[in-house]
């Protein structure tokens, strides 16, 4: 390989190391250290005076435990106290870039040049001539030291993130501890405006909690004496960590407990142990942009990173303190390292591993309700258009009466149920092997601009079939599915346009502003089949009351939700769907059918204009400022 040509970023970290190498062309790969992703930050120290690191290091301590350091960065620039002596804690620090320097040059092929570590934002010039001194201890050439914030701010642009010059980001890296940063991106890059940090609110405080919760019966609880000093304490510190990992994936696990009976663990567990510290990472995050001078509106994002990350109790309090909505970064563990190393950083070429985007995610079971249910009702009112058709005169001069309004309101249907699908096309078009990956903005694009192409692509189908199935001229059919959706498919291309560019992106994400009510298309689709129904069916003598009852109802149904597409507001709701209602179920005749379907295709097309205008264009403001007024009190009143 091209030993001379790569570069190689470690983030030394106060529970774990993690290392990637990365070359000019883009291709990089994560450093693996057995069957571990990152390298354990813990050492112990031998009788001999050797340093033992990693995993080895966790299994000597049950021996030895006045021997093992589990965090030697919470000691730096003093000696430890340990049997036979004192150690300086650069030759421990030294041991663990050693290990890392020594798989690197095992990959790479040969010896590194071009070295990066990854250091705190608070971290000042002591500390940092401090780490240069241990990586110098540990082999390694001059390294360029690169801060955490900026390297993940680095990591973000590198994914496709859209970070305009003049912004302002939150970078909240929750990992062993917990360090706040607010950046603004300015024309030579970022700068740190504010970080505060805390190594009481991360991991390990959480690894505390849920000791004394295992222990002690409750989050906290002291653990008994002795424990410490038989090596207990770290058996039991190992078990509780790999029962915190294997708890994102299983809903409970049993962690064993060195002098008792094995003890069930379940997220409920968790999320009592971590909201404490969630609370005081959503803190840390309030203070950091007061300290910065920064509005809350102005924040164009929060990015959380590192292993703590993934708890949806950080998430949440950073929502509820912050009232701006976190995102997760794709491998959070890895994003402050890969930004460093300049991971995925080169032109594209055929064949190059570049590093992965992030992906929207796949909607929920809720979303997926939303886009089957326009795109049933579109396929229940074509069928009905197409078979309910009352044929007029005889053989040659034959001419069918048909029910234009329900075509219309059929492609409606078929347009609304693609382009809810959208983010789903957009997470298919991210999964495809072999293709050169697109930013996150691109990927949505495309998915909108596809779904919207396919819903044009069926009401097209829908003329086309209704034509030779009824034998008329296909103009009429064509003017009634296309021409109700053109305003639609011109607000869909806006905001395609605007996903691509990523000039905004919507509170909630573009899976909310896609997700069109599926009241209003329950109660348009049943009015209109009710209106078809009166209008087409034998009206048989008994039977004539029922059947202009049922296009009475239709009406009201119709006009109903032509008020739920129109207004949000519930009360409004109310106000207008009776007036509406009357009014719809008032003309429905033959004649007026096609104008109440033209006024449903109206609503839509009103909707989704101000879905692009409130949710894209011009967000609220007002909400955000007041939640963050109060929440903020409540989150330093509650420290």
């Amino acid at each position: 390989m091209r030993s001379g040509e790569a570069r190689l970023a470690i983030d030394w970290g106060s529970a774990s190391t993690s290392a990637v190498l990365a070359w000019p062309d883009g291709t990089w790969s994560p450093l693996t250290f057995g069957a571990e992703s990152a390298l354990s930050s813990a050492v112990f120290l031998s009788e001999d005076g050797g340093v033992i690191t990693g995993q080895p290091a966790w299994q000597a301590a049950a021996g030895c435990p006045e021997r093992f350091i589990p965090a030697p960065r919470r000691s730096i620039e003093q000696r430890e106290a340990l049997p036979g002596g004192e150690v300086d804690a650069v030759d421990l620090v030294a041991a663990t870039l050693r290990q890392v320097a020594e798989q690197a040059g095992a990959v790479a092929g040969g010896e590194i040049e071009d070295v990066r570590l990854v250091v705190p934002a608070g971290w000042g010039p002591r500390r940092r001539t401090w780490l240069r001194h241990a990586a110098h201890r540990a082999g390694l050439p001059q390294p360029r030291l690169v801060e955490a914030p900026v390297a993940v701010a680095t990591r973000m642009l590198a994914s496709g993130v859209h970070l305009p010059v003049g912004s302002y980001v939150v970078v909240c890296d929750v990992g062993g501890g917990a360090e706040v940063s607010v950046l603004r991106r300015g024309p030579a890059g970022f700068e740190v405006l504010a970080t505060l940090s805390d190594a009481s609110a991360g991991g390990s405080a959480v690894d505390d909690a849920l000791i004394g919760a295992l222990i002690g019966g409750e989050p906290n609880a002291p653990i008994p004496d002795g424990t410490a000093s038989n090596g207990t304490q770290w058996v039991l510190l190992a078990s509780v960590r790999a029962a915190k990992h294997a708890l994102g994936e299983h809903p409970a696990v049993t962690v064993p407990l060195p002098d008792g009976p094995a003890v069930v663990v379940n997220g409920t567990v968790l999320e009592q142990a971590a909201r404490p510290v969630a609370q005081r990472v959503a803190q840390l995050a309030v203070e950091a942009v007061a300290a910065a001078e920064v509005d809350a509106a102005e924040v164009s994002g929060l990015y959380v990173v590192g292993g703590m990350a993934g708890m949806p109790a950080v998430a949440e309090a950073l929502a509820e303190c912050v009232g701006v909505t976190p995102v997760v970064l794709a491998d959070p563990a890895m994003a402050a390292v890969c930004g460093a190393a300049d991971a995925g950083a080169a032109s594209v070429g055929a064949g190059v591993e570049m590093a992965e985007s992030p992906v929207p995610p796949v909607p929920p079971v809720r979303r997926a309700v939303a886009i089957a249910v326009p795109g049933f009702a579109s396929l229940a009112l074509v069928a009905q258009f197409l078979l309910t058709a009352q044929w007029n005169g005889w053989y040659v001069h034959r001419w069918a009466l048909l029910n234009w309004g329900e075509l219309a309101m059929a492609a409606v249907f078929a347009l609304v149920a693609a382009l809810g699908a959208g983010t789903v096309i957009a997470s298919a078009l991210a999964a495809r092997p072999g293709q050169a990956p697109m930013s996150a903005g691109g990927q949505v694009g495309t998915g909108i601009l596809a779904s919207m192409s396919l819903g044009v692509a069926v009401a097209g189908l829908y003329a086309v079939v209704g034509s030779v199935y009824i034998g008329q001229e296909v103009g009429s059919f064509l003017r009634w599915a296309l021409m109700p959706i053109a305003p639609v498919v011109v607000v869909a291309a806006v905001m395609a346009v605007i996903a691509a560019r990523q000039w905004r992106q919507p509170v909630g994400g573009w899976s909310q502003v896609l997700a069109f009510p599926t009241g209003s298309v329950v109660c348009a689709a049943a009015g209109m089949a009710l209106i078809q129904y009166s209008l087409t069916a034998d009206r048989w003598p008994d039977l004539v009351l029922w059947i202009d009852a049922a296009g009475r109802v239709g009406g009201l149904l119709l006009g109903i939700g032509v008020v739920m597409a129109v207004v949000s507001t519930p009360l409004l709701r109310l106000i207008l769907a009776a007036p509406l209602g009357v009014i719809s179920a008032a003309i429905v005749s033959q004649a007026a059918s096609g104008i109440l379907g033209v006024i449903y295709a109206t609503a839509v097309a009103v909707w989704w204009t101000r879905q692009v205008w409130a949710r894209v264009i011009r967000p609220a403001r007002q909400p955000v400022q007041h939640t963050v007024t109060t929440t903020v009190a409540a989150c330093r009143g509650g420290g």
